[in-house]
This record gives structure tokens, C-alpha cells and sequence, in this order.
């Protein structure tokens, strides 16, 4: 019985890292390009991460969920949230993620890599009936507000796409524009 539950508490403790999730904070400095305040959990147990940025009307939450492949931001001062698929060849693994918020190399001034990668999306204006078909992790997130599929928009320019576009720069490591008449009202 005693050494029943001194595995039981070694197993706990060595499976809690494995489990847990990991946080970092970066802040928005000047030099850093982010504004606000963002944090980062990897959970590794859920295969999702999660990308907080706090900056008062401007705050959103990103969800990046490695199960079903597909990305969602939550944008607080515009009251909706914008799904797409995840770009593996741009976006991190959550293993490369989980390592570079362990090693925080992404706090301060970022990994020292090259720039962030840009991926533009156009923003299907039909809202989601149906937010079960994203996942849970999805859908808890988007639920009670307009939800709207976006798609990658592969190769075009700055020009090519004219109306206005909404920007979420991810942990110096991502820039996402969300475009479409969904983000200018």
C-alpha cells in the first residue's frame, strides 16, 4: 500500500511538467512591435495554445488548436471571432512553441530569428451556425459572439486586396491581417 502511493506521488510529479501549461509574458514596448501585453500558454495535454493580448479596446485572444488544425482570434473591440485553418508551413509546432516559451526566447526582444511571417486572410462575411464542428476549444472561445471562417489568401499583395484589414502580431513571430467587409463594420 506505501509503495503505492509513493509511486502514485513520483508519478505525479514527474507527469505534472508534461501536463501543465507553460506561460511567458512579452511585453509592448516600442522596439518590440507588439502593442499591449501578451502572454502565451502551451498546453500540452490538449495539444492548444493560447495567445493572450491585453491592450485595452484593442485586446484579442488567439487560440491555436493542433488537434483539428485550425486557428481562431477572438477580437474583443470589434465582438466577433475570425476561424481559420492553420498554416503548418508559417506557424510553429506546438512542440517548437512549447520550446521557445521554455527557453523564453520569446520574451523581451524575441527569438533573434528573421522577421515575422505576414499571412493575410479574407473573411468569409456568413457567420457560423454551428461552432461544435470547430472543436471544443474553439467553439467555448467563440461562443455568444459572431463567428466567421477566413481563408488564407496565398501570394497576394498589399493592393491586391483593398478594404480594410484588421492586424494581430503574434509573439514576434506571426503577423495575421484579417480582411473583408466582416472587420470594417
Amino acid at each position: 500500500m506505501k509503495l503505492t502511493i509513493v509511486f502514485a506521488g513520483l508519478l505525479g510529479v514527474f507527469l505534472t511538467p508534461a501536463l501543465a501549461s507553460t506561460d511567458i509574458n512579452i511585453g509592448g514596448n516600442s522596439n518590440s512591435g507588439i502593442s499591449g501585453q501578451q502572454s502565451v500558454s502551451v498546453n500540452n495535454e490538449h495539444n492548444v495554445a493560447n495567445v493572450d493580448n491585453n491592450n485595452g479596446w484593442d485586446s484579442w485572444n488567439a487560440l491555436w488548436d493542433y488537434n483539428t488544425d485550425l486557428a481562431a482570434v477572438r477580437l474583443f473591440g470589434k465582438k466577433k471571432c475570425i476561424v481559420h485553418r492553420m498554416n503548418k508551413d508559417a506557424m510553429p509546432s506546438l512542440q517548437t512553441l512549447d520550446k521557445l516559451v521554455k527557453e523564453k526566447k520569446l520574451q523581451g526582444e524575441g527569438p533573434g530569428g528573421p522577421p515575422p511571417k505576414g499571412l493575410r486572410y479574407s473573411v468569409n462575411p456568413e457567420k457560423v451556425n454551428d461552432l461544435s464542428k470547430l472543436g471544443k476549444p474553439i467553439a467555448s472561445m467563440c461562443r455568444g459572439i459572431p463567428t466567421y471562417m477566413a481563408e488564407e489568401i496565398k501570394g497576394a499583395s498589399l493592393f491586391f486586396y483593398g478594404s480594410r484589414c484588421y492586424d494581430v502580431n503574434v509573439l514576434l513571430l506571426l503577423n495575421f491581417s484579417y480582411c473583408g467587409e466582416v472587420i470594417e463594420s
